[in-house]
Order: C-alpha cells, then structure tokens, then sequence
C-alpha cells in the first residue's frame, strides 16, 4: 500500500503530465503552505494537518480517506446517509469547484439556500453544456 507522501507525489504528478504547472510549488502555493513543506509532504518526512489533508484532496479530486491510506479507491461511492447530508449549498460548492469557477460575487446564497434537487440538475446541464460549447469552440480555434 503506498503512503500519503507516495499518493500525493502520483497524483501531482499525474496532473503534471496533463499540465506541466503543476510543480511542488505551484501546488504548495494552491493550498498555502511553503514549497519546502510541500516536498516534505511527498516525502514522507512531514505530516500535513488535518485542514491541509482536506485541501489536498479537494484539489486533486480524491478523497481524504485515499490520501490516508485508508482506501485503495480514489473516490469511493458515498454512502446514502452522506448523500442525504449534503445540503444545497454543498452540492453547488463542488458544481464550482468541478467547472472551475473563480468568482462568486455574482451568487447570492440566500436564493441558492433554497434550490431544488431538480433545479441543481438544471445547473449541472448549463454548467455542461457551457464546457461543451467552449471545448467546441477551442476546436475550433485550431
């Protein structure tokens, strides 16, 4: 079984041959710690607090659980009480994250509070069918 710093250096890595940026520092600077500390992280000579962990794993897409060593499954299927807890505003917040959304200015949370599964749905199809429209035009492009 590898460990955390093992599975960290894969999944940067990984990222790396999809995006060279994706260097130790670049992702030492996405989730706020030094370079140095970052490398110490892959490594296996330091530990990351649990926050850190959390960030690591929201940024490349797995869960915590893998990061730990706990599970062999990057994104294991979430069991029916997680799901049911996930409220509205969380289920928007990983629709953000998944399509890259940087500014959330224009959003105001007190109308999003109170969206439907169906009307998240209506979200998830635009959101897909923007990427898609931009994926063409880049096609395009070249």
């Amino acid at each position: 079984m590898k460990t955390f710093g093992e599975r960290l250096k894969h999944l940067r890595e990984k990222k790396k041959q999809e995006n060279p940026k994706w260097t130790q520092e670049y992702v030492a600077d996405l989730v706020g710690v030094a370079r140095t500390t970052y490398t110490a992280y892959e490594r296996g000579t330091k530990q990351p607090q649990l926050d850190t962990v959390n960030k690591l794993a929201d940024l490349f897409e797995v869960s915590a659980d893998y990061l730990l060593g706990r599970t062999d499954n990057p994104n294991p299927p979430e069991s029916d009480n997680i799901t049911e807890e996930l409220n509205t505003l969380a289920k928007i917040n990983q629709l953000i994250k998944k399509y890259g959304i940087e500014q959330m200015g224009f959003f105001d949370i007190e109308k999003w509070k109170s969206l439907t599964e169906e009307e998240i749905e209506e979200i998830v199809k635009h959101f897909e069918w923007v990427v898609h429209k931009a994926k063409e035009k880049n096609k395009e492009k070249k």
